[in-house]
């Protein structure tokens, strides 16, 4: 049987290192985290890798802010 394939990645945003588990996305901690498309496209358009959990909640949080903000 084939094992999902997981990897190391270093966050781009924070540098700590993390495992992808792209092989398996339902395990990988960003099934974690439930994102608009508004929010995923904000945070693709800073970054092209994976990021860690801690940094997409992070990322997350200063969008609603940054949408409060300016649009709300």
């Amino acid at each position: 049987m084939h094992m999902p394939i997981h990897e190391d990645k270093r966050c781009p945003r924070c540098s700590n290192v993390f495992e992808c588990k792209a092989g398996s996305i339902a395990q990988c901690d960003c099934s974690k985290i439930v994102l608009s498309l508004e929010e995923r496209a904000f945070i693709e358009d800073k970054y092209k890798d994976c990021l860690c959990l801690n940094c997409l909640k992070d990322l997350k949080n200063k969008y609603v802010f940054f949408k409060e903000k300016y649009f709300g």
